[in-house]
């Protein structure tokens, strides 16, 4: 029994020690409500590091495909393209949002009903190549919560 709690301390400073390294800051996350047969949506947020990082991707186990995307003015249409990865600079705030960068949630399971939360994982990379993981939960809302803070 002894063994065990001790095991026990040293996974739970182990964790609290990773948590305290993060490499950046979720806040304001956010994921448009859905309708029945509607089978996509965009979570929103705003990524600040404390170093270099690059989101690299994201999952949500609400959606088949999740995807980071990029909309952007091509001459008259608005085009929506999925990006292989964002760099975050420290201290610059990178805001995903409606019209802009945004994370695509495709293949909904079911539809996202407001007043809810849905998990999300984002995943990083530093300059230096270390993967690392991120997790909120971003609620769903027809625009962001005013006092919303994720992470």
């Amino acid at each position: 029994m002894k063994l065990q709690w001790t095991t026990a301390l040293l996974l739970a400073g182990a964790l609290s020690a990773q948590a305290q390294t993060a490499p950046v800051t979720v806040e304001g996350a956010w994921v448009r409500p859905s309708v029945q047969g509607q089978t996509a949506s965009g979570a929103y947020m705003t990524i600040i590091a404390r170093e270099p990082v690059t989101l690299t991707g994201a999952s949500t186990p609400v959606a088949g495909l999740t995807e980071v995307h990029e909309m952007k003015m091509e001459g008259d249409v608005m085009r929506m393209n999925p990006v292989a990865n964002l760099a975050v600079a420290p201290g610059k705030p990178l805001e995903l949002k409606p019209g802009s960068y945004h994370v695509m949630l495709q293949q909904l399971k079911a539809p996202l009903q407001p007043q809810t939360s849905v998990p999300l994982t984002l995943q990083f990379r530093s300059a230096a190549g270390v993967a690392s993981e991120v997790q909120v939960f971003a609620p769903v809302a027809s625009a962001r919560p005013a006092s919303a803070h994720s992470h």
